[in-house]
């Protein structure tokens, strides 16, 4: 297994070139906030007075019914912008809870408007987060209103190692880290428990993949694309 791919799940510290990468505001770490896994960053509900750029980690971005059950709507992975907000309330529409140990750097509003105007470059980086956050919500949106379950969970698993696998272009992974629990996958694909459970048994058994003690094996990428039934157009707006 690479470093790379343990990386991803949040082992890292947030410093040097491949971090300011990945940052809204390059050079900036004055913000940053360590956050422990399973702490919530924000709820449902809460003021919308700061955005949100994950650098090292995964986040889970969740709503919530008024039953208590929650649909995953995002996975943020690190580059990831999120915290903002659409309507007129000034609150959040969903919360974020942190999966891994995570370092975010939260940027005031105060803050990202006036660099908004000053850097053009900084507008730039956050309207190709915007763009990529719709194409994944469409994408999920047509999962669960469209695939069947074996596709739902082949389709996630295939667009998480897609995103985590171009962060490093130089490494060939095929073993990944991913934290992420059954339940997760059940709240982000809208399936129960048991059903996630007999869609990985099935996909191990083919030979597809194999996911155990949250780590991710790709057995037959090929194949997995194929029940996946995403065309390359669609990958690549994932990125």
């Amino acid at each position: 297994m690479t470093q790379p791919a343990d990386r991803l799940g949040g082992s890292g510290s947030g410093d040097g070139p491949v971090a300011d990468e990945l940052r809204l505001l390059p050079g900036s770490r004055s913000t940053d906030r360590k956050v422990e896994a399973g702490q919530e960053l924000f709820g449902v509900g809460a003021p919308f007075d700061a955005v949100y750029n994950l650098i090292d980690g995964w986040v889970a971005l969740y709503t919530l019914l008024e039953d208590g059950r929650r649909q995953i709507v995002q996975f943020v992975l690190p580059g990831g912008v999120f915290g903002m907000c659409g309507g007129s309330s000034g609150r959040t529409t969903y919360g974020a809870q942190a999966l891994t140990e995570a370092l975010v750097s939260v940027v005031s509003l105060a803050v990202l408007t006036a660099r908004l105007r000053d850097s053009p470059d900084v507008t730039a980086r956050l309207v190709r987060s915007l763009s990529r956050d719709r194409a994944l919500a469409f994408d999920h949106l047509t999962s669960v209103g469209r695939r069947n379950a074996r596709e739902r969970v082949a389709c996630l698993i295939l667009e998480l190692f897609v995103r985590c696998r171009t962060q490093w272009p130089g490494n060939r992974i095929e073993e990944m880290y991913l934290p992420l629990t059954q339940e997760h996958i059940g709240d982000a694909t809208g399936l129960t428990f048991v059903h996630v459970n007999r869609v990985l048994r099935a996909l191990r058994k083919e030979g597809v993949v194999e996911f155990h003690h949250r780590r991710l094996r790709i057995l037959d990428p090929d194949r997995l694309v194929g029940v996946a039934g995403v065309d390359h157009n669609a990958a690549m707006a994932w990125l």
